[in-house]
C-alpha cells in the first residue's frame, strides 16, 4: 500500500539506530534501509511516497516501516 507522508527526518537511537519520520500530527514512521542518503539528515523537511511494509519485522519498533519510492524536499 503507497502513502504520501509529509514530515521531519529523525534519527532515533534505539538498539543499533534507525532513521524515522515524524509527522506534524504525531505519527511516526520507520525509514527502511537502503533508504536514498540525500534524506538521512537529521531535521529536514521533506514529503515523500512511501510504500507500507508490513512483510518487514523492527527492533526499533516505533511506526509503520516504510520503503521510500519517492521523495520531495521541502
Amino acid at each position: 500500500m503507497n502513502t504520501q507522508i509529509v514530515g521531519t527526518v529523525e534519527y532515533i537511537d534505539i538498539g543499533t539506530g534507525t532513521w524515522a519520520i515524524a509527522t506534524d500530527t504525531d505519527e511516526q514512521y520507520e525509514i527502511w534501509q537502503p533508504a536514498p542518503e540525500a534524506i538521512l539528515r537529521e531535521g529536514l523537511k521533506l514529503s515523500v511516497t512511501a510504500k507500507i511494509r508490513d512483510d518487514v519485522m523492527s527492533i526499533a519498533a516505533i511506526g509503520d516501516v516504510i520503503e521510500i519510492e519517492d521523495f520531495q524536499i521541502l
